[in-house]
């Protein structure tokens, strides 16, 4: 059983997919289907809990609050708790509030499972690991018994956590060197001290937002980084393939990023006739792009992307690093550049 069929299998879908860094928002590759699929899991954002109660007024409203407050402001009981501070009387809330600290020792002992949760599994991956954040954040929505269920898992999801955290480390020296290589499109001087690597599918809708960051890169940095462009076309966009061959084609031409920037503005319609049609917007010769599509000239090229993308593990797009430091969000601007500037005080 692997970490997501544990996840699965107990309920925790959302948190084994936010355990990679950029993961919470891209285009993802297709997960093999397993025996757990149908299993019970979370939302997308890893909250199990019901939409909260309209907020109380008055003594109620009070009790509520503190309640929340011990329980945790994302977790079940919370909203459990709430529920029944609505249908309570204003006295009997103010003597729910009075003894809110016996309450609180209570809520504490249900949560017992849960602190242990987070206290076995940060101890085994190290508690100043971003995986080790993840696990004390998304715990917080956990309902007890699920808590214990993943204790009984532990081994298993401690020895997947860790090898997750390795896939968040920094890249070594020759997985940067790899996929910096002068084979690809890219902008900026080879010896600038940062280099930013992005792994990218013209099909993807997330990856025409950071294609939007990388414009802003270009103008803010000018000289100061280089920029290579990866492709990373996923199986279920049916285009995007097609799409990364004709980009090489105007890159051998001169006119890749002119291209690039074409292709993202019409990411939802990248059929052959339309790869064509824009290669007249940039000024790339569309004869030259037809040919290398009918014979596949850069379908190889593509695949060797895909290659070094897996080998550093990429697991969706846009995934982008920064020095070889993978990036928690490529479409927000301001994190990149945080990444960015952290990576020029060097």
């Amino acid at each position: 059983m692997n970490l997501t069929q544990v996840f699965r299998a107990t309920g925790f879908v959302a948190l084994g997919a936010a355990l990679t860094l950029g993961a919470a928002t891209g285009c993802k590759k297709q997960p093999k289907k397993d025996a757990t699929a149908a299993a019970p899991s979370t939302s997308a954002t890893g909250d199990s809990t019901a939409p909260k109660s309209d907020k109380l007024a008055g003594p109620c409203g009070d009790f509520a609050e503190k309640f929340c407050k011990e329980a945790g402001e994302t977790s079940p009981t919370c909203k459990t708790g709430q529920d029944m501070a609505a249908l309570l009387s204003d006295n009997a809330c103010k003597a729910a509030v009075k003894d809110i600290a016996v309450t609180a020792g209570k809520l504490k002992a249900l949560r017992a499972q849960c602190d242990e949760l987070v206290t076995t599994l940060c101890d085994a991956i190290g508690k100043d690991t971003e995986t080790c954040k993840m696990v004390t954040e998304k715990t917080a929505s956990f309902p007890p018994e699920q808590c214990g269920k993943m204790l009984e898992q532990k081994d298993k999801i401690i020895e997947d956590l860790k090898k997750q955290e390795a896939r968040n480390a920094p890249l070594t020296p020759e997985q940067q060197a790899a996929v910096a290589a002068d084979d690809a499109p890219s902008f900026g001087p080879k010896d600038a001290k940062v280099t930013v690597v992005e792994f990218s599918d013209f099909e993807c809708p997330y990856c025409s937002k950071a294609a939007k960051v990388t414009e802003q890169l270009r103008k803010e940095y000018g000289d100061k980084i280089r920029f290579v462009f990866r492709q990373f076309p996923l199986s279920f966009h049916k285009n995007a393939k097609p799409a990364a061959e004709a980009a090489l084609a105007a890159h051998a031409q001169g006119k890749f990023w002119e291209y690039h920037d074409v292709l993202f503005e019409n990411s939802r319609k990248l059929d052959k006739e339309s790869l064509v049609e824009y290669a007249k917007k940039t000024g790339v010769d569309g004869a030259k792009i037809t040919a290398a599509l009918d014979a596949s000239t850069y379908s190889a090229a593509v695949d060797n992307d895909v290659k070094l993308g897996n080998d550093v593990a990429v697991s969706g797009t846009p995934t982008m690093f920064v020095n070889g430091k993978r990036i928690s969000n490529p479409t927000d601007y301001k994190t990149v550049s945080d990444a960015i500037n952290d990576a020029l005080k060097m």
